[in-house]
């Protein structure tokens, strides 16, 4: 017997930005990760009758989207898409083509604690980085958050890598600082 359940109605409330975060780090593009979320919850819509209930709502969802953004490297015919696949693709001669997560204990079922201390956790990172001045923030979300290169952040900002990491370095330590005052 299965132990999850499906229900739609509610996806785009509980998932629709954790899904969009975990897109938006993986192609750097708002509109394209926008886009891959917004396929993600057709093709859930479309296959319904697939889930079989062995993994969470969201897991399954991850796992579609996990598809979405493959495919779309692909059609761009990126090195980075390459890479995704080689990285997502598991070869045995034994188990040829098997995905990954369907070989591994999903790190992303938690419990509802859980995704509550990850909400608040959230909210908390966001608090504080809306204390950290203009410059550190905008840094910091561009570096740790959307993972962009260190040249790209330099080029944008027309500062030095030596500027960029002392910049990254205030930022850390002040949201260190403040996590601790608000969180912990």
């Amino acid at each position: 017997m299965s132990g999850h359940k499906i229900e739609p109605n509610g996806w785009i409330d509980r998932y629709s930005d954790y899904l969009f975060n975990y897109t938006i780090t993986r192609v750097s593009d708002r509109e394209t990760a926008q886009d891959l979320v917004q396929d993600t919850f057709f093709a859930g819509l479309k296959s319904m009758k697939n889930f079989k209930g062995e993994a969470s709502e969201r897991t399954w969802l991850i796992s579609i989207l996990k598809r979405k953004i493959i495919d779309h490297y692909r059609k761009i015919n990126s090195k980075k898409g390459q890479a995704e696949v080689r990285v997502n693709f598991s070869y045995d001669a034994e188990n040829e083509g098997n995905w990954l997560e369907e070989r591994v204990k999903d790190p992303f079922d938690k419990t509802a604690e859980d995704a509550m201390v990850n909400t608040e956790l959230g909210l908390a990172i966001h608090d504080c980085i809306g204390k950290l001045p203009e410059k550190q923030a905008r840094v910091f979300k561009m570096k740790t958050l959307l993972g962009y290169e260190t040249e790209a952040i330099c080029n944008e900002l027309d500062i030095t890598a030596s500027n960029l990491w002392v910049i990254i370095h205030r930022a850390r330590t002040a949201m260190a600082s403040c996590l601790e005052k608000n969180w912990y």
